[in-house]
């Protein structure tokens, strides 16, 4: 069973990219991700409705459109990408940082939804006892909401995480699949399906892929019980 920790350097590196990928959707996914939770579950205004669908729509549409919806936007030639390009020296095509960019985007539903139902759980005559005593809304959302909605927000940012490691389709489509670059674990993978003999390969990176998602879920709930348990000390 060594054989299944005998990784080659290509392999190693679509690990180390899938994680770094991963990551970076995750942190930069987290502002805005709480932002449109906030406005969703507080916000009253015309196209509510049409913005929370626009939220869900990468769950729904075929990964594929999603990345190809990315490179047009986002692509050298698109409106988006040539003005990042041009006026901050930003590539996100073919390259790592646009896979961080398609993850982060297939994954941000998972990410609102939860962070969305802790907000809308959260217990508003608390903040309103805290403005009443002269604090502004966002010292009220610092030191109040935000600690409440801690667990919900822990379970959100490892959601779009193990989404992340497991993105595929937009990947592909947006970015490639070129080893080093943005060969993530998922293209690797399907890489070692198409070529004779790639079988041990793909089940080794299948196997940590595996490791990877369970040990975030997992993470995720311990985490968000210790918090839990700890506010309810409090």
């Amino acid at each position: 069973m060594t054989w299944l920790l005998d990784l080659t350097p290509d392999e190693w590196n679509a690990v180390r990219l899938s994680i770094k990928v991963a990551t970076v959707a995750m942190l930069f996914s987290l502002p805005p991700g709480i932002a449109i939770a906030l406005l969703l579950a507080r916000g009253q205004f015309w196209g509510k409705t049409l913005l929370n669908g626009l939220v869900h729509l990468p769950l729904i549409l075929p990964p594929v459109v999603t990345g190809y919806l990315l490179l047009l936007t986002f692509g050298k030639r698109g409106p988006a990408g040539a003005f990042l390009d041009e006026h901050f020296g930003i590539v996100f095509s073919f390259r790592w940082t646009g896979a961080a960019l398609a993850c982060g985007v297939m994954g941000f539903p998972l990410m609102v939804r939860a962070i969305r139902l802790s907000i809308e759980a959260v217990d508003r005559k608390m903040e309103a006892a805290a403005g009443t005593l002269g604090a502004n809304p966002l010292w009220v959302f610092a030191t109040i909401t935000l600690p409440l909605i801690l667990p919900g927000l822990i379970a959100g940012a490892i959601l779009a995480f193990a989404k992340a490691m497991g993105e595929f389709g937009a990947t592909i489509t947006f970015v490639s699949n070129i080893p080093g670059e943005t060969q993530t674990l998922p293209s690797a993978i399907y890489t070692f399906t198409q070529v004779p003999g790639g079988d041990e390969g793909a089940l080794r990176l299948t196997l940590i892929s595996i490791v990877i998602s369970m040990a975030a879920l997992v993470a995720s709930e311990v985490l968000a019980r210790r918090v839990g348990r700890r506010m309810d000390i409090e």
